[in-house]
């Protein structure tokens, strides 16, 4: 007999053993590389590869993927999972191309690196505000919607209390610990999502009678009640104004689709999920932050082969049980009328949303109900706090440093840990909006299409061209900018109606998908970015030795590359870094009380009084230090190694697209 809502005592047990498990590794990763700033936002950049490669696999796929990607399979088959293979080859760019470049420069934030390559702040910033929004709009927002759902559906609590709940461990676990805490609980989590995500998706075979049996009967799994008229048998079927909304797809197996498909056309899905993914997965900070962690070039590179690897289940794990879902549960998974919905999921634009959960309540055992639950909590928690992470690293680095230039690291790590509690609530403000959409994952890849090509396309000029200036980036950012924001807003004043329902919106939403919008607005940004570099001034070398992939290996000193300039926008860090450290050892002996001591540990600045007791090291020492965490030379053994299992990786995905093209 359940003792809370649909779950009982082992659920329960297994639950609170998770968080249990997760909190203890917390707590004892917390206690490591906290006091410093590089500390809390990189983990003192000395992460073995693996604990990395977790935690770039399970800051991606959070409860937004676990409740978008198998409400996508339940409603239009296995395309979804190409957004998982492109991701393979675009970290493997992140890994060969971008990364060699983010480590030598040695920056902390992605927008950091533009300020460099560029000089001037209003890039920086502009990117920075950017980045902020869009954790808003398609991370915060949309994983928080999509866990509420999973405990809505099994604990029965109402939307926003278990929201609430959810954000503040979160967010307190993220403020007490840091990157080092985030990447080392990724790392449990992933394991505990692999294991009770396979367990799921062998159940949930062997009750359909194995994969034949399921991909036959997807094809005949048309809702029944009030969609048919005269509906005894799949033969013949009346159809009344809701047919259409109630048939599987028939190219439900295949992921390339004709070009005026409404799910997913194929040149959207070469082109314009490739400008999205590269952005995302190259540029974005909560993935390119956990591999600047790594102790070095290679194991960047292994962690980001570890994650690629890994990119190949979400197939299995998440979209088959989606679409095992919709035919186990087929008036509630693919319900069309909207009154029906409604009174199902809450939802009139259909229920494909509560696909994974229906299967995980219905299907599993007791005790393995908990586990999947723990998968799902685990995998909100360990977006969220990812997410936490980097929008405080982003905030703390590029805009309040921008105000208070001569902040100490105490004040840069409390702004840090309070910046966090404001994206809770800015979050949590934003749901609704989410709710509004017809399918989440096409939500959060739709927005994403309107902001992110213009950063993609200034990128990419930055690490390859040359002739790429300030002026030049920042004018294609605005233009993007702009035209992006317009389709935008145009979608969100014309949100979709319930199926059946005629649907009056302008062309520009009905007939531009939002993957062919991407395209346009990439090719629109790169050629006003080169128009507007081409037609100022080059920049100076300061601002492209050693910056671009090209000559990021090559040595410079700074008097060379400073030489014939008068105002140099260059910032010597190492020197910042010395005084900042001299600041900070600046203290008093005297006993501080218990509730400074209390505040002090939750800030991570308990060790900083001591900090005058330990020897202080020079400029050139800092340097030193500095020169090696940012090198780039590798073991030609292990780069050997390394080359050989992404040639294989390769190898084995393209026949794994072209299977099921």
């Amino acid at each position: 007999m359940a003792l809370v809502g649909k779950l009982e005592g082992g659920d329960i047990g297994v639950v609170i053993g998770y968080f249990v498990l997760v909190l203890g590794v917390g707590l004892w990763a917390s206690c490591r590389n906290r006091g410093s700033v590089g500390g809390y936002f990189l983990a003192g950049r000395q992460m073995h590869w693996i604990p990395v490669g977790a935690s770039l696999f399970a800051s991606n796929i959070g409860s937004g993927h676990f409740i978008g990607l198998a409400g996508s399979g339940a409603s239009s088959g296995i395309a979804i999972a190409v957004f998982e293979l492109n991701a393979i080859f675009i970290l493997l760019i992140l890994g060969w191309i971008f990364l060699p470049v983010y480590i030598s420069t040695g920056i902390f934030t992605m927008p950091e690196y533009l300020k460099k390559r560029f000089g001037g702040v209003r890039i920086r910033i502009y990117l920075a505000v950017i980045a902020l929004l869009l954790y808003i709009f398609t991370k915060i927002s949309a994983d928080l919607y999509a866990g509420a759902i999973f405990i809505e559906q099994s604990v029965q609590l109402p939307l926003y209390p278990s929201v609430i709940i959810l954000l503040l461990f979160a967010a307190v676990f993220n403020i007490l610990g840091g990157l080092t805490a985030v990447i080392w609980t990724d790392f449990i989590q992933t394991v505990i999502m692999l294991i009770g995500a396979s367990y799921l998706m062998i159940t949930s075979f062997v009750e359909l009678g194995g994969y034949e049996n399921l991909v036959t009967r997807y094809f005949q799994s048309l809702p029944k009640t009030g969609r048919y008229l005269n509906f005894s048998t799949f033969q013949n079927p009346v159809p009344n104004k809701y047919f259409d909304c109630g048939i599987p797809d028939k190219n439900a197996m295949h992921f390339m689709r004709s070009s005026s498909d409404t799910n997913l056309p194929w040149p959207g899905v070469i082109f314009g999920l490739t400008i999205s993914s590269i952005w995302y997965w190259c540029t974005d900070q909560v993935i390119v932050q956990r591999a600047l962690a790594a102790k070095n070039l290679t194991f960047a590179k292994s962690g980001i082969l570890l994650c690629a690897w890994l990119k190949m289940l979400p197939m299995w794990l998440i979209v088959f049980p989606g679409m095992a879902s919709r035919v186990l549960f087929t008036d509630e998974v693919a319900c069309n009328i909207p009154e029906e919905c409604k009174r199902i999921c809450g939802k009139e634009k259909g229920c494909s949303d509560v696909a994974y959960p229906k299967l995980v309540l219905e299907i599993l055992p007791t005790g393995a109900r908990g586990l999947m639950l723990a998968v799902m909590l685990a995998s909100l928690v360990s977006s969220l706090t990812s997410i936490f992470n980097s929008a405080s690293t982003i905030f703390t680095f590029d805009i309040w440093q921008r105000l208070r230039k001569s902040a100490s690291d105490v004040e840069l790590m409390i702004v840090g840990r309070v910046f966090v509690l404001v994206m809770v609530a800015i979050g949590i403000a934003w749901i609704p909006i989410v709710q509004s959409s017809n399918e989440l994952f096409h939500y959060i890849q739709s927005v994403t299409s309107y902001l992110s090509p213009p950063i993609c396309a200034v990128y990419l000029l930055a690490l390859f061209w040359k002739r790429c200036n300030e002026k030049g980036a920042f004018i294609g950012l605005m233009s993007g900018l702009v035209i992006g924001l317009s389709r935008f807003f145009t979608e969100v004043a014309y949100p979709p109606k319930p199926c059946g329902e005629e649907n009056i919106i302008p062309s520009v939403l009905s007939k531009v998908h939002y993957l062919h919008f991407g395209i346009l607005l990439f090719g629109i940004t790169l050629i006003i970015s080169v128009t507007s570099s081409l037609l100022t001034a080059p920049m100076d070398r300061r601002h492209t030795d050693g910056l671009l992939f090209w000559n990021c290996r090559k040595e410079y000193s700074k008097r060379e590359v400073d030489k014939g300039t008068e105002n140099p926008c260059y910032e010597n860090d190492f020197e910042v870094d010395a005084k900042k450290y001299i600041d900070v050892t600046k203290g008093s002996n005297l006993p501080l009380p218990w509730y400074r001591k209390a505040i002090n540990w939750v800030c991570g600045i308990e060790d900083l009084k001591n900090a005058k007791d330990q020897p202080v090291l020079t400029a050139q020492e800092l340097e030193e230090i500095q020169k090696l965490q940012n090198s780039i030379q590798e073991d030609p053994k292990w780069k050997l190694v390394v080359n050989t299992i992404c040639l294989t990786l390769i190898t084995i995905t393209i026949f794994y697209w072209g299977f099921y093209a």
